[in-house]
């Protein structure tokens, strides 16, 4: 009788499972998913402009850069020995982007041809980084003739920073106040001659930007205010080519 109750008892447990089913595993926990953090967002500028003190490599002997504009390109060939100082900073900017976007503020051309003049970043933050740190005067090698490539500077001994101007005349009236040209251009002087001239100097003198707003607000102030200035789309240093070897006659 025992036995025949635990042959039923064991019947009906067996039933009951088959009923049942095989038994799912309980759903694995979940690894929590990495960290999908933003990137940060990417700067309209190179970050190594706002550290001036850290951009002093020595520019060589000579190279071209060629600056992509709003009127054309044109191409300024850079002797070095002509003022070492002006060369390396040069260099320098433009090996960083600096003047991409940078405009040409202060285009003079009444009552004479005199100049076109850049240098302001377009981002306040660099012209904040850029405001003192200045670099040594030049000896005077070269005059300032049309075409030469020169810094402007401050009233005082060893003011040059980052503004930059283009003679548009023999200017070599200013030779005797330590404006050494570092660099000429070679090709493109038609574009030059073409840049917006139409708001003059700056104030007093005449209703252009003003260099402290400029300086403070970007490109804001200009596109707010002066439109129709004329400004650098790229500057690149390009490779000149080295010249032909003369062949030996009979080769």
């Amino acid at each position: 009788m025992k036995n025949r109750l635990l042959t039923l008892l064991a019947a009906v447990l067996f039933a009951v499972v088959a009923l049942a089913g095989p038994q799912s595993k309980p759903p694995a926990p979940k690894s929590p998913a990495p960290s999908q953090a933003a990137p940060p967002p990417t700067s309209p500028f190179d970050r190594a402009l706002l550290t001036p003190a850290s951009l002093n490599a020595k520019a060589p002997d000579t190279f071209d850069v060629k600056f992509v504009t709003t009127k054309g390109e044109f191409v300024v060939h850079v002797t070095r020995d002509w003022a070492p100082n002006g060369a390396d900073r040069f260099y320098n900017l433009v090996k960083h982007h600096y003047f991409d976007g940078v405009a040409f503020f202060r285009v003079l051309r009444t009552p004479r041809p005199f100049m076109a003049q850049c240098g302001f970043s377009p981002y306040p933050e660099v012209n904040t980084a850029w405001m003192s740190a200045y670099i040594k005067d030049d000896p005077v090698k070269q005059s300032n003739k049309r075409g030469m490539v020169t810094y402007a500077a401050l009233p005082t001994a060893n003011g040059r920073s980052t503004q930059i101007f283009i003679n548009y005349a023999d200017n070599s009236f200013l030779d005797q106040s330590r404006f050494a040209p570092f660099g000429e251009v070679v090709s493109g002087m038609e574009v030059v001659d073409q840049f917006y001239g139409g708001y003059g100097d700056g104030p007093p003198e005449g209703r252009g930007p003003s260099q402290d707003m400029l300086s403070k607000q970007g490109q804001v102030y200009l596109s707010k205010n002066f439109p129709n200035l004329d400004s650098i789309k790229t500057a690149r240093i390009v490779t000149t080519p080295a010249p032909a070897t003369p062949k030996s006659p009979g080769n």
